[in-house]
């Protein structure tokens, strides 16, 4: 998924855009980062039938990236 497809299917709203910024800050993601956390937000929402990225959709991504970065710390 390309920058374009990334703006035209991973929106999100207000509260979503609070808590990856949030993320972001804390857990000190690039810009690199916050693209595929969204994209997994997107394959998240698709799984569970929803037509946007909701808040759970984002803080399970953010939470496998948080996983992905401790697993790669310890090796």
């Amino acid at each position: 998924m390309e920058t374009k497809e990334i703006k035209e299917f991973c929106t999100i709203d207000e509260t979503c855009a609070e808590l990856l910024k949030m993320a972001m800050t804390k857990l000190g993601l690039s810009a690199r980062a916050y693209d595929r956390v969204l994209k997994v937000s997107r394959t998240i929402a698709d799984l569970s039938g929803s037509d946007s990225i909701r808040p759970e959709h984002l803080s399970e991504a953010i939470q496998y990236r948080s996983l992905d970065r401790n697993f790669y710390a310890v090796i």
